[in-house]
C-alpha cells in the first residue's frame, strides 16, 4: 500500500483550481468572484471623513493581549488615540492632534505591531524548527 498524505490531494486540488492556465478559469463560480471582490475592499477606509470612532486591532492569538486604537473628539475638537491592551485595560491617552494626524498615528501603531509580530512569530518558527532538528539528530 502508497502512503496519501490526504493534505498533499487537497493541496493539489486546490492548486488546479487557482491555476491561471485552466480553462475553468473562464467560468469562475460566483462564490469566487465575490470572496475576491471583497478581498479588494479595505477593511477601514483609507481616510475618514471624520476621525472620530476610527479604530485599528492589533495582531494576537488572545484577546486578552491585543492592542487596539481608538480615535476619539475631545471637548476642545481636538482628537486623542486610546490604546488599550485588551478588554478592560486602562487607556493610555495620545494627544491632543488634528484627525488626520490621528488616522495617522493610530496607522503607524498598527503597521509597527503587526511588523513587530511577524517578526516575533517568526522568530519562534525558526527555533521550533532548529529543536526539532536537534530532535532527529539525536534519535
Amino acid at each position: 500500500m502508497s502512503d496519501i498524505d490526504p493534505t498533499d490531494h487537497a493541496l493539489a486540488t486546490i492548486a488546479s483550481i487557482l491555476e491561471p492556465e485552466s480553462p475553468r478559469e473562464a467560468e469562475k463560480p460566483a462564490a469566487i468572484e465575490a470572496i475576491e471582490a471583497i478581498d479588494e475592499q479595505p477593511l477601514v477606509p483609507e481616510h475618514p471623513a471624520d476621525a472620530e470612532g476610527y479604530s485599528k486591532l492589533g495582531p494576537g492569538p488572545m484577546e486578552a493581549l491585543r492592542f487596539k486604537w481608538t480615535v476619539q473628539r475631545g471637548e476642545d475638537d481636538l482628537y486623542y488615540v486610546h490604546e488599550t491592551i485588551g478588554q478592560y485595560s486602562t487607556p493610555v491617552v495620545s494627544g491632543p492632534m488634528s484627525g488626520e494626524a490621528a488616522v495617522q498615528f493610530v496607522d503607524e501603531r498598527e503597521n509597527e505591531a503587526h511588523r513587530r509580530f511577524e517578526t516575533l512569530r517568526d522568530e519562534i518558527a525558526n527555533r521550533s524548527s532548529v529543536a526539532d532538528i536537534v530532535r532527529k539528530g539525536e534519535a
